[in-house]
């Protein structure tokens, strides 16, 4: 893992003060993520077992968590199902688990992103950023940006540059159901298994070509350059994420 350990404050590098739990059981690991968020100016609690996390987190309520799914006593997947009861703190997984049944079980526990060990410091923390900037953000917002599109999920309206897109966007009812989903969750991954359930009912789990056919279209419709696509991404053998 490479580790970056600087001596100062970056006041461009996340939210002032926001409080970050960290769980993790490898002390080694533990003691380089804590040096990195203090220098950043992050306040950090830490824990090295399921229970002693969850009763810190009653105690001093954090902002976001990173979370090691591997721990002595809990399982991570049942810290994140625990929390999920009572706290809105995103959690990003941190795991030497790299198979998708694991990465799909934490997401659908509840987590908001799952980076794989050994992991890049100045990665992981980009995405910590990340986590805390959609938890500013008001839940009844209902207007996204994507590309030079403005959408409106409850309308079901998209606003755009008139001059490149003089005729009105139209989106077909399982492409807005798609991204229904995907910009209620901005920024976490969603699994493939709960776009299908969810768009296309039981039974259709294996059915991932109906999940890149219809993200195709989006793209197409939405993203400046489809191609090399900047908001609604692929995460390989795990799903789909709406990057605001």
């Amino acid at each position: 893992m490479a580790v970056a350990h600087r001596s100062g404050t970056d006041p461009s590098v996340g939210p002032a003060r926001a409080r970050v739990l960290i769980v993790e059981d490898e002390p080694a690991l533990l003691r380089a993520l804590r040096i990195n968020l203090r220098a950043r100016g992050y306040a950090v609690a830490t824990a090295s077992a399921g229970r002693e996390a969850l009763a810190e987190a009653r105690r001093h309520p954090p902002d976001a968590v990173l979370l090691d799914l591997g721990l002595p006593d809990l399982d991570g997947g049942s810290v994140i199902r625990e929390l999920r009861g009572w706290s809105r703190a995103p959690v990003i997984v941190l795991s030497g688990r790299a198979g998708s049944g694991d990465k799909i079980g934490a997401l659908d526990a509840g987590a908001d992103d799952y980076v794989t060990k050994p992991f890049d410091m100045e990665e992981l923390l980009a995405r910590l950023r990340a986590a805390l900037r959609r938890g500013d953000r008001a839940p009844n917002d209902t207007r996204f940006r994507i590309g030079r599109h403005e959408i409106d999920i409850s309308a079901h309206t998209i606003d755009g540059d008139g001059a490149a897109s003089p005729e009105p966007l139209h989106l077909t009812p399982t492409e807005w159901r798609l991204l229904e989903i995907l910009l209620g969750a901005p920024g976490r991954l969603v699994s493939s298994d709960r776009l299908l359930g969810e768009v296309w009912g039981p039974g259709f789990e294996r059915s991932t070509h109906y999940l890149r056919f219809h993200m195709a279209g989006l793209r197409r419709k939405l993203e400046d350059d489809p191609h090399r696509p900047r908001h609604l991404l692929t995460e390989p053998g795990m799903g789909y994420r709406y990057q605001p």
